[in-house]
């Protein structure tokens, strides 16, 4: 029996509906409009394409994408595959601190060109570009992470770069998988200085006691499947060192995701 609340709902759910598909054209021909004012541009090349947000096809093949095989801890391409899960030389001899790594692409060619552009020349058209990309390289580590946590940058680093690339790419990642993202989980009690050149051995040394949780951070670290958000894995250093942090913290398991790995 229909009582005078459901109508009116079922009345408020129709009128919704029809506004809806009212609007909807207008929509479609804004869009068109504003294609035609800015039209979608290879995020590589700058050549017209059919969709925002793309790159075309000549530029998609610069890309040299990560696919399985996979090492499951370090995300490394292998040659065979041999069923099952599957671990890479370097890390049987040298594990992570973290528990599994993933990225999408290695980081060369036209990815380098890329990255570059968003993290130094502060070039973000291609934020939701990676975000999507992230989104799929990562689902392993995503379908069951609690949190999301971006690495985090150095007080001065920040101050003269004036935004975090991994928080934003964080920010894009939660948003197309629902989770929640805590930039505050993680903080660098000190820099690190800079990394590049710097041998595996240097650079763990380089970032020993770097990161830290803040106590009030501690209660939503503790227990929690984390995803640490970066751009570049180079040797895993920083990651491992990252993950240490949290893991002391009390988190149940540590991955991390990039955007790109370097890889011989």
């Amino acid at each position: 029996m229909l009582n005078s609340t459901t109508v009116r709902q079922d009345e408020d759910g129709d009128t919704g509906e029809r506004v809806a598909a009212t609007f909807r054209p207008l929509a479609r021909w804004g869009r068109a409009a504003l294609d035609v004012v800015l039209p979608p541009l290879c995020l590589g090349c700058q050549s017209r394409i059919m969709d925002h947000d793309a790159l075309c096809p000549a530029c998609w093949r610069q890309i040299a994408f990560i696919r399985p095989p996979l090492c499951d801890r370090l995300g490394l391409p292998l040659v065979i595959d041999t069923g099952g899960i599957m671990l890479s030389a370097a890390a049987v001899a040298d594990p992570p601190d973290y528990d599994r790594a993933r990225g999408v692409a290695r980081f060369d060619g036209l990815m380098r060109v890329l990255i570059h552009g968003f993290k130094f020349h502060d070039s973000h058209n291609a934020r939701r570009l990676f975000g999507r990309w992230m989104a799929v390289a990562g689902q392993d580590l995503l379908r069951d992470a609690d949190l999301l946590v971006p690495a985090p940058l150095a007080r001065w680093r920040l101050l003269s770069r004036r935004f975090n690339q991994a928080q934003i790419l964080a920010a894009e990642v939660g948003r197309r998988t629902g989770k929640p993202v805590n930039s505050f989980a993680l903080l660098r009690s000190r820099s690190a200085g800079h990394q590049v050149g710097l041998t595996r051995a240097q650079r763990l040394r380089n970032v020993a006691g770097v990161f830290r949780v803040p106590s009030n951070e501690l209660p939503n670290v503790a227990g929690k499947a984390i995803v640490l958000v970066d751009d570049v894995i180079t040797t895993g250093a920083t990651a491992s060192a990252a993950a240490r942090a949290l893991k002391r913290a009390g988190a149940r398991r540590v991955d991390v995701l990039a955007l790109a790995l370097v890889s011989e």
